[in-house]
């Protein structure tokens, strides 16, 4: 006699809460058949096998939803590691449009130091030239104030020399005055000797007489003409000296006046050209001051830019090792995963030829079931006579995993869940 075998199922839903399973128990109690006793020995042997091969398939896939569990741990890890890796491209890119930025500024900074440094020799080339007008200024004026005091000193000599010659002229001319009075009794003395002296016959004319006073007047007239002449030429002799000195003593006034204008002006050019120094030294001294804090402020930027590329460039090697790293255990993980892989297909490819050796009918059920936090239940074995073993997958607990990350527990997807379902094939 046989029994008919229990028909397959397989359902695959989304979500579909657990069922337990259920067990007739009146397939517990055993039949009666004769069968030979070596027939049950090799089926209770067969059960023991497909009892083992449940455990050792039970096993396996357990370590198959651990690597699963491994895999989407990693793929998660790696979806973080290329998040992080773009984050930290978009900071490098902010890092470097930072540099950029402050290079800018650098290059700008030494702009304005070159700008100022031009404007600072301009200044300095117009203070050199301002400096060497004042000093031409300040040595015309030294000879302007020589040549002064040298046209002072010939104004007050021909001063000098006029008051001189106006005496001298005075005493000439009480002098001539004198010799003419003294000049003019001495001939009148003379012509009285003479005329004392000399013996003069005369014929007397009796019809005539002798008017000696007209003689006196004509010699007198004579002398005084001549003494008139000699005074007339001394007199315009000494009057073209005094004009000419005169005009000399114009002249250095003239030469006096444009002097003393020419020292006013330059006395202006002075203050005007020191007020202008005055001015611009403040102004030298701070665009001085500016250049000197422009390139410290230049160099301080540039260390402190040089620090950050370091910086930035340490915690790029960093972030490449921890990646280098991580893709290298990520391989690993791919080949343990792959070597399972072929294990377990190593182990599905026996226990297929196992099936198809004892000629077994397998009822597959498949269901998908959330992931609440249950704890691993054993691997529960239903044998009866007629069937042979049953089996169900236990659910794990993702949060019990000490590698996995609370992204992960709050994203955990539902898992699959296998029945598997084994049973005898009838024997009449």
């Amino acid at each position: 006699m046989g029994f008919n075998p229990v028909p397959k199922s397989s359902t695959t839903n989304n979500v579909v809460p657990i069922k337990p399973v259920t067990v007739n128990k009146s397939l517990l109690t055993p039949l009666k058949i004769d069968i030979d006793p070596e027939v049950q020995a090799l089926r209770t042997q067969e059960k023991e096998q497909i009892k083992g091969l449940n455990d050792r398939f039970a096993s396996h896939i357990k370590k198959v939803q651990l690597l699963e569990q491994q895999n989407q741990m990693l793929e998660t890890k790696w979806q973080l590691l290329q998040s992080q890796a773009a984050s930290s491209s978009s900071t490098e890119l902010m890092y470097k449009a930072f540099i950029a930025n402050l290079q800018k500024q650098l290059e700008g900074l030494h702009n304005d130091g070159k700008r100022l440094e031009a404007e600072t020799s301009s200044w300095n080339g117009a203070l050199e030239k301002f400096r060497s007008k004042y000093e031409e200024e300040a040595s015309k004026r030294t000879d302007s104030e020589f040549c002064f005091v040298q046209r002072h000193q010939d104004v007050d000599a021909a001063f000098n020399s006029k008051v001189e010659l106006e005496t001298k002229l005075s005493d000439l001319t009480e002098e001539f005055n004198l010799l003419k009075a003294v000049h003019n009794e001495k001939e009148m003395t003379e012509l009285v000797g003479t005329l004392k002296d000399t013996s003069v016959v005369v014929e007397m004319d009796n019809s005539r007489s002798l008017n000696m006073d007209e003689i006196v007047s004509d010699v007198k007239a004579h002398y005084e003409e001549i003494a008139a002449q000699s005074r007339e030429e001394t007199e315009r002799w000494y009057r073209t000296k005094i004009d000419l000195m005169t005009i000399q003593a114009n002249q250095y006034g003239d030469d006096l006046h444009s002097t003393k204008v020419e020292i006013a002006e330059m006395n202006r050019l002075i203050g005007r050209l020191q007020h202008e120094i005055d001015v611009i030294k403040p102004q030298c001294d701070r665009i001085q001051n500016s250049i000197c804090e422009v390139e410290s402020n230049g160099e301080r930027a540039v260390l402190n830019a040089k620090n950050r590329i370091k910086d930035l460039e340490k915690a790029l090697m960093e972030a490449k090792h921890v990646m280098a790293k991580q893709i290298r255990e990520y391989q690993e993980l791919m080949n343990i995963k792959l070597a399972l892989d072929i294990e377990i297909s190593t182990y599905m490819k026996l226990m297929e030829g196992e099936e198809d050796r004892f000629g077994q009918k397998t009822v597959v059920n498949i269901r998908s079931a959330p992931i609440r936090h249950v704890s691993s239940a054993p691997v529960r074995h239903v044998s009866s006579a007629p069937v042979r073993h049953v089996s169900s997958e236990p659910i794990r607990d993702v949060s019990s995993e000490p590698t996995q990350t609370n992204h992960q527990r709050r994203r955990s997807g539902p898992i699959l869940i296998k029945t598997i379902e084994t049973h005898d094939i009838s024997y009449n």
